[in-house]
């Protein structure tokens, strides 16, 4: 431990997102002495902008769903159910505010150092911050530098928009703006297919929204299975979303008005049509915060946005470390966390600290049906090269499956054909994002797909369709 004023730490973290908190609480487990920066709230976009809103949004869009087929369960409500945006959006904050408490009590328990204000390196180990006022304006509170031993910069991304589309934060709107709003469109078109727009345009959808979702690339959710994107786009369709692959439009024949929202789109190779809704969604990705945070004044590498790391997260600059969304990789909250417990236990000199394994993090996309997946794609599987042998079962051959009535959709599993090793599973149906918990734990222990089926699965349970999948690699049991 430094020795010396106040402001001399082992450890100073500057971002407080999930990487950012994860590393800071690791390293006071493990003895150190840590101060977190952020001239935000502790929690980043995933408490405050991101996952945990969003989450809360599809868990009453899933909810109202579920109400509206109570009938197929013998349950009578008298009248329709109605959609009240308004208390849905006080829930969503509630449930923010709830975990933001929460987040805010582990900085006490943990001993670490809250500092708030917008934080620069100045050197690996030293970081200036202008402290915030009583009103969160940076700078009003004066400044502080802090010392430290290591620095851990995990300052995060922001959202991003395309060329020529200019956000307005009504008609024109990013997922912040959504996530701010106490009122829901009638109807919307969202631009990206990937996993942020694929769960508003199912969110919208269930809330009674006529959905719109255009995507530059031929397949929704493009990153995911070939198989996952194609019964994707089947069950948006068939719910009634209208979904345009290669969709291809200019952003100058985009217009907003007291109307909405007007866009000419033409997908490749076909005319041109007009396309209007109420509301126009930008889900087109985020872009890195790497810039004012002082990383000129270190040997740290920056390519296009990306701050470059070894597999324990150091950058090449001593000392100084880097995590979360800057670092690439996957840009999801978890990762940062898994990240930022490296860079930690890297630090106090763990030996037994392993490096990072991005194709062994899961994914999860909450749009309806889930869709997640963990380790390699087929068609990442061809372009290695690697031999394989593939299996699906689909959730209408699960019991618990039929009797929930969520039986779309079917798990995946692709297994190396000459040395057994699991290469990835894929699952989109009911509560995908819970079950690819033992899929990742099987890639994390190495396990083939006849030691993932040799483990007994409760039955009746979702889990069933993977100890049935994991089976019908080997032939052993069904398969389509």
């Amino acid at each position: 431990m430094a020795v010396g004023s106040s402001n001399d730490f082992d450890l100073v973290v500057l971002g407080a997102g999930t990487g950012g908190y994860a590393a800071a609480f690791r390293a006071a487990q493990l003895g150190l002495r840590v101060a977190l920066v952020d001239e935000g709230k502790i929690g980043g976009t995933c408490l405050h902008r991101g996952c945990i809103p969003t989450k809360a949004l599809l868990e009453s869009a899933a909810f109202y769903e579920r109400i509206r087929h109570a009938g197929d369960f013998g349950i009578r409500i008298p009248g329709d159910a109605e959609v009240d945006y308004a208390q849905i959006a006080k829930r969503r904050d509630m449930v923010v505010n709830r975990m933001w408490k929460g987040v805010q009590s582990l900085v006490k328990k943990n001993g670490v150092t809250w500092v708030q204000g917008r934080g620069r390196l100045e050197g690996a180990t030293k970081v200036r911050v202008r402290l915030a006022g009583e009103d969160g304006t940076p700078g009003a509170g004066g400044e502080r530098l802090l010392s430290a031993t290591d620095v851990i910069l995990a300052t995060g991304s922001r959202v991003k928009s395309l060329p020529g589309i200019v956000p307005d934060g009504k008609r024109i709107v990013t997922s912040d703006d959504v996530l701010r709003m106490d009122t829901m469109p009638a109807s919307v078109i969202v631009i990206g297919a990937g996993a942020v727009g694929s769960e508003f345009a199912s969110l919208y959808h269930d809330l009674g929204a006529q959905v719109t979702l255009l995507e530059y690339l031929p397949a929704v959710v493009p990153l995911e299975d070939r198989d996952v994107s194609k019964e994707l786009e089947r069950s948006f369709t068939r719910r009634g979303i209208k979904v345009i692959t290669n969709a291809r439009f200019d952003a100058a024949s985009i217009v907003a008005d007291d109307a909405g929202v007007r866009i000419t789109v033409g997908p490749e190779g076909k005319d041109a049509t007009e396309v209007s809704a109420e509301m126009l969604l930008v889900a087109a990705g985020r872009a890195t915060n790497v810039e004012d945070v002082g990383l000129e004044t270190t040997s740290a590498e920056v390519d296009r946005g990306i701050v470059k790391v070894d597999g324990h997260m150091r950058t090449k600059e001593p000392h100084l470390y880097a995590i979360g969304d800057i670092v690439g990789g996957l840009m999801l909250a978890h990762t940062a966390a898994h990240e930022g417990i490296i860079a930690a236990h890297t630090i106090i000199g763990d030996p037994d600290v392993h490096a990072m394994d991005y194709v062994k993090q899961p994914r999860a996309t909450y749009c309806r049906p889930e869709i997640a997946s963990v380790g390699l794609t087929e068609q990442e599987c061809e372009r290695l090269g690697l031999p394989v042998k593939i299996a699906k079962v689909p959730f209408q051959a699960v019991g618990k499956a039929i009797i929930g009535g969520e039986y779309e959709g079917f798990a995946k599993i692709i297994a190396n054909a000459d040395t057994e090793e699991t290469l990835g599973v894929h699952i989109i149906g009911p509560h995908a994002t819970d079950l690819i918990a033992e899929a990742s734990l099987a890639l994390t222990l190495e396990a083939t797909p006849w030691e993932i089926a040799a483990a007994t699965h409760a039955h009746p349970t979702l889990s069933e369709v993977l100890g049935e999948t994991a089976m019908a690699v080997d032939g052993r049991s069904i398969n389509i």
